[in-house]
């Protein structure tokens, strides 16, 4: 049986199929509108046991192995206690050619990128960044909940003013 919290949406659009997809981290399911509550009781968990183990199966995008445990330590301590669901499968590495940004996530994939000026930074600058990357794994864009979220580290307010200060002195990057 299904222990996986999901939330169901009725579609009158949908005809014929049922699907389940992520959005910000939570499991969701597209039902059509004309099921009856038994057939949705029915079909939805064999369909949520089968999306799980897809997403278990997946594999991690290509990633620094090193960075990446780290992220996943980082996850663990100061994302996952904000957000709903299981960690998402994520990779991390550091890039050359950021010329704008500090970091990048694609949601999609659970790509993310840091760039490697940040090697030289202290590591609370770097796990910051981290932080920031991987809490848009669940929140999209910048809104109230990613900054409930994203800065809710004990580190996030001297992280985010030495970054200012970097951006003030000309290196013209931001965390994004």
């Amino acid at each position: 049986m299904v222990t996986t919290a999901y939330d169901i949406r009725i579609s009158r659009r949908r005809t014929r199929t049922i699907a389940a997809f992520r959005e910000g981290g939570r499991l969701v399911v597209v039902v059509p509108a004309h099921l009856t509550e038994g057939q949705r009781r029915d079909l939805i968990p064999p369909l949520v046991e089968k999306f799980l183990a897809r997403e278990q199966r997946k594999r991690a995008p290509r990633g620094d192995a090193s960075l990446t445990r780290r992220a996943e330590v980082l996850y663990d301590a100061h994302v996952a206690p904000h957000v709903e669901g299981p960690r998402p499968v994520f990779g991390v590495r550091w890039v050359s050619n950021m010329r704008s940004r500090w970091g990048s996530c694609t949601h999609a994939t659970g790509e993310i990128r840091i760039s490697d000026k940040l090697r030289t930074m202290p590591d609370w600058v770097v796990d910051h960044l981290l932080i920031h990357e991987l809490t848009h794994l669940h929140v999209q864009g910048h809104p109230p909940r990613f900054h409930a979220v994203a800065g809710a580290h004990p580190g996030a307010e001297r992280a985010e003013g030495f970054l200012a200060a970097l951006e003030h002195l000309g290196v013209n990057q931001k965390a994004d």
